[in-house]
Parts: structure tokens; sequence; C-alpha cells
């Protein structure tokens, strides 16, 4: 936890940290803090002794925001979602008009969720200017960092350094950095002062684990999996029948397509188009299944139809798997 700390850029590995049984419950342990650091009181007298309090997160983050929020007693409706942009980036102009709408309500908005590396796209939120946003309206700014994050180890220290440096103190709370084994996952944080924050007798499981990867093991599996993802972008950006998500390399090792058989791909009605294209990610997973070779996930976003998500995961894999990956779905939907 002390070396995850030294890598944020906290000054000498100053903070505290737990260990959680996974990324959903620290979401939840961000918001929970949030909510203790504003008004301690809760903790005995319960929510009733507390104004509308909200939060705010990017229409792409994950579903645990929500679930957080419902969890410990202040509503899914409490929570605003922050529009992002094409590439799945929240939008901080957005961020900053619904913090003053919700302040001229008469509500109290005391978290903010922002995602470095989002589920679907891997999509990286514009961290600097949301810390901005947070320190100007003394917000809790809470960064669900997802495993593969660091692209390159130092670049993303500068980064989150930034942050830290902008924060509004005590108001930054990065988790679940790298690879985090048995299930437990990471969440951080840091006080400038002996901190009331986290002062509060709620009692966590800390489990050490050892690992024999290191920290320049675990950049150099990151790399691998940054590199493959990459690959697999290249190698399907110009390749016929393909169709990229939106447009641009990914930022994460997230790689979103969607694949057009030979039969679909003149179509000229758009509604036609999209109505069969719709289909053809859950016909050709299924197919993948039945055959046993491999398998890719698939979802629609917002107003997209269904495409395939291909997150890497594996720095085992090899360029021969991904080419295989690529023959696979095309010989699987060829007909379709």
């Amino acid at each position: 936890l002390k070396k995850m700390r030294e890598i944020i850029g906290w000054p000498e590995g100053r903070g505290d940290g737990i260990f959680s049984p996974g990324g959903a419950i620290s979401n939840m342990y961000a918001m929970l803090l949030a909510r203790f650091k504003m008004f301690p009181e809760v903790k005995e007298k319960g929510m009733s002794s507390v104004p509308r309090l909200v939060a705010f997160t990017s229409e792409h983050s994950h579903f645990s925001i929500k679930k957080g929020a419902a969890a410990l007693g202040i509503g899914t409706e409490s929570v605003i979602c922050i529009k992002a942009d094409e590439c799945g980036k929240l939008i901080p102009a957005d961020l900053e008009r619904r913090i003053l709408e919700a302040k001229q309500k008469g509500f109290v908005p005391f978290f903010v969720s922002a995602t470095a590396g989002t589920t679907v796209y891997g999509a990286f939120d514009p961290l600097i200017a949301i810390s901005d946003i947070c320190r100007k309206y003394n917000v809790w700014m809470h960064v669900d960092v997802s495993p593969e994050t660091p692209r390159n180890r130092s670049n993303s220290s500068r980064l989150l350094k930034k942050c830290y440096e902008k924060r509004n103190k005590r108001t930054f709370l990065p988790h679940k950095l790298s690879f985090s084994f048995f299930f437990l996952i990471p969440i951080l944080i840091f006080s400038l002062k002996s901190s009331t924050v986290y002062k509060f007798s709620f009692s966590f499981l800390q489990m050490k684990r050892s690992s024999l990867q290191g920290t320049i093991g675990f950049e150099a599996q990151i790399d691998r999996c940054l590199e493959l993802s990459e690959y697999l972008y290249n190698k399907i950006k110009d390749r016929d029948g393909y169709e990229m998500v939106f447009d641009g390399k990914p930022q994460h090792t997230n790689v979103c397509f969607w694949y057009l058989p030979p039969g679909m791909r003149y179509i000229e009605d758009k509604e036609e188009k999209k109505k069969r294209l719709h289909k053809v990610a859950p016909v050709i997973k299924a197919r993948m299944m039945e055959y046993g070779t491999t398998m890719v996930s698939y979802q629609p976003q917002g107003d997209k139809v269904n495409f395939f998500r291909m997150v890497i995961s594996n720095p085992a894999a090899t360029f021969e798997d991904i080419d295989f990956l690529i023959e696979e779905i095309e010989r699987l939907g060829h007909d379709l």
C-alpha cells in the first residue's frame, strides 16, 4: 500500500489504505469517506441529520457508483450522471454546470467520481480539469482507476501527482491500481493533517499477500497488454469489414469495433443496416462458444448497436493469438 501511494506521488508514501474485496465496494468506501468528511455526525445521527447530498459521475462510469449510493442511503436519484464526449471522456463544463444547478436547488455536492479507464471504452476522464472544479467547489474527488491504467508508470505517476498537487486537501482518492490478486482491491486515502477522515471504528480486513512481480514486473505486464491491444487496433482499423466504434486510438486495453459481414457492407438503408448489425456480434459470440475456440464480449452503448469489446488483460497472449481472433471472427460471421 505504501509503495502504491509513493507511485501516485504522495510525499514519502504518506496516507493510509486498505484492501477491499472488489472495485464496487471500494467505490462505496470512497463515497462513505466523502460523506463522513463533510458530515461526521452522520455516523451517529444518520442521514436525517444532513441535507440532501448529491454525487457526480460520468454517464460511462461503473454501475457501482449508483449501487454505493443506494447502499449508503443516499439514493440513486442523488447520483447525477455527467455527459461524456464521443470517446467516452467526462465533459468538465457539464460537470461544473450540474454542480451549480444542484447548489441552486439547495442540494450539497459532496462527491465527484472520475474514471481512469472506463469499463466499456477504456476512456480516461480529464483528471486535472476535474480536480480544478472539485477544488473550486470544495468537493471530494475520487478516481476509479482500472487495473491496467498505467501505460507508462512514470507518466501515470506524474498525472496523478498533478491531481494531488491541485487537490483541495483530502479530496483525492484513487484505488484499484495495477493487477490485484486474490480479489483484493486497494483503496488509498491521503490527508495533510493527522486525519479525522479515517478516525472511525469500522473494522476492515487487512490482508497482506506477497508477490514475486515487483513494480517493474507489473509494469512489464501492463505494457504488454497495451502493446497487444494496440496491435489489434492497427490490424483492424483499415481492414475490410471492420469499423471502429469511435475515432482515434484506444486509450486503454479496450478495443471496441463492429464486424460487418460481406453481405451487409453495402446496404444503403442506414436503419436496416443498424438493425441487422445489432444481431451480428451476439451470433458470432454464440458460435465462438459452440466451437470453443475463443470468446469476446459485446454490448451496445447509448445509440450504438451491439459491438465487440475486446479487453486484453492476459500478458501471456501473443500476436498470433490476436491474428487468430480476427480470422475466427471472419470465419464465424462471413455468412451473416
